[in-house]
């Protein structure tokens, strides 16, 4: 996946003047801290060096999971069409300009964020950004209150691994009040994320949530540990993102886990895809998460006919 355009030019235009041993030292740190998962106390962006960094090396993979989630929306709700969203621990903006590429016809986004360095970039950023109307407030989504009538769209994406255990339930409760029709939660693609988007997901049914993606029913999660649901999708590296983390290959496959609940069930849908299909001539293996609660491998063959070409066409995270 690449980014916008615009968007792609915004985070070049930023990054031009980073001295690359500081971005490379910086980048390595961050990433470290993304893949532990680490709460020591200490912020994951404190410094511009840091916010630059996330620009290079997490923004692009961050815009692909959340521009993959809501993609599974728009496929299971094509009448859905946001004019107002709350972004959640916004950091630069990622999510809004997924939000934006995804549904042109947003036009007014509240951003709440703690961290001003990120604020700073996020407005540098929206710069190049047409539309919609994007206002900024700083504040600590664990301790503060949120101060917003509900939007149509509110996202809360590699959030909850920054939170106290006990501030997670909370955090979801006020958003879900401040919700006017879909809440989406992207946690990164580990069992740790799994567990907390899990967590989460309960919660949100347990209040009356209906969920839209990616699981194709409300019944309890059918995997077991050392199994766990998550997805992936493939991001583009620019040169600079490749020099930052001192890697050879263009890409890298950003992994995640996230839910999305809304006030109002969708059309039922029958199965998703959730691992890469294991594909041989003549046959398809897909591991299935099914509406009847159940989860499992199921094979197709050119017996099957338009199932056989369904399933040869899907992906990982595909609706079947």
């Amino acid at each position: 996946m690449e980014l916008p355009l615009l968007l792609r030019r915004a985070v070049d235009g930023a990054l031009s003047g980073a001295t690359l041993s500081d971005l490379a030292a910086a980048a390595a740190d961050l990433s470290r801290r993304y893949r532990e998962e680490r709460r020591d106390g200490k912020a994951h962006v404190a410094s511009d060096q840091d916010a630059l960094a996330y620009l290079a090396v997490r923004l692009p993979a961050t815009y692909a999971a959340v521009r993959a989630s809501f993609a599974a929306i728009a496929e299971a709700r094509p009448d859905f069409a946001p004019k107002s969203a709350l972004d959640i621990g916004a950091g630069p903006g990622t999510a809004v300009w997924a939000a934006a590429e995804c549904w042109p016809e947003l036009a007014d986004v509240l951003l709440v964020e703690a961290r001003p360095v990120f604020r700073a970039f996020g407005e540098q950023l929206a710069a190049e950004m047409r539309q919609p109307h994007m206002t900024w407030h700083t504040s600590d989504v664990a301790m503060d209150e949120i101060d917003s009538e509900p939007r149509d769209l509110v996202t809360l994406a590699y959030v909850l691994n920054e939170l106290a255990p006990e501030d997670r339930p909370r955090l979801v409760e006020r958003l879900w009040r401040l919700t006017a029709d879909t809440l989406v939660i992207v946690e990164p693609g580990t069992p740790a994320g799994w567990q907390r988007m899990l967590a989460a997901r309960r919660q949100l049914i347990d209040s009356g949530g209906h969920v839209i993606a990616p699981c194709p029913h409300a019944k309890e999660c059918p995997l077991q540990l050392p199994d766990w649901c998550h997805f992936a999708r493939r991001v583009a590296r620019s040169r600079l993102h490749r020099q930052a983390k001192a890697a050879d290959v263009p890409w890298e496959d950003e992994k995640f886990s996230y839910v999305a609940v809304a006030r109002k069930p969708a059309p039922a849908s029958g199965a998703r895809v959730i691992a890469r299909p294991r594909k041989a001539s003549g046959r398809v293996t897909l591991k299935l998460c099914r509406s009847d609660g159940s989860a499992g491998d199921q094979l197709f063959s050119r017996r099957d006919g338009a199932q056989f070409k369904r399933a040869s066409r899907s992906d990982w995270g595909s609706p079947l």
